[in-house]
């Protein structure tokens, strides 16, 4: 039976592609999860503008993105810790407070896209990562510094 793949399938394709599987395991599995469609007449046109229409919001949000990180290229935050003895800070700076100082900032920024390895225990200047879409990373300075 062919079907058309609306999401990706581990070892079998990709979304959008068509691929020639068994009867009992596109009706049993790949049909009532919705992970396929028949491949039909039908099926083929209504996938191929559902597909049109999410490359085209896929292609508007990477322009955002783009845009976005043009905004942030130069953009440098400073974040100012307590610190004891040694120049040790209490705590640490975290991908949560970074987005609360661009969100003050003016600037819409999630946490979860903030690339932080690790949270920053350290003061000094750091390149922090924002992976603002798959396809486009921007990288903002964030100064540690003594309160």
């Amino acid at each position: 039976m062919k079907v058309i793949l609306t999401e990706t399938v581990e070892r079998l394709g990709e979304a959008g592609e068509i691929v020639d599987v068994k009867n009992g395991y596109a009706r049993n599995y790949l049909l009532p999860r919705s992970l396929a469609l028949v491949a039909n007449q039908g099926n083929m046109a209504v996938y191929e503008e559902v597909s049109r229409q999410r490359e085209a919001q896929q292609n508007r949000e990477k322009r955002e993105a783009e845009a976005l990180a043009k905004t942030l290229k130069n953009v440098s935050l400073n974040v100012a810790v307590t610190v004891g003895e040694g120049d040790r800070i209490f705590g640490s700076v975290t991908a949560q407070q970074i987005a609360d100082l661009l969100n003050e900032q003016g600037r819409e920024i999630d946490r979860r896209l903030v690339q932080l390895e690790e949270p920053i225990r350290a003061l000094g200047v750091y390149d922090v990562p924002l992976r603002l879409h798959p396809e486009v990373e921007a990288t903002i300075k964030v100064w540690v510094v003594k309160e």
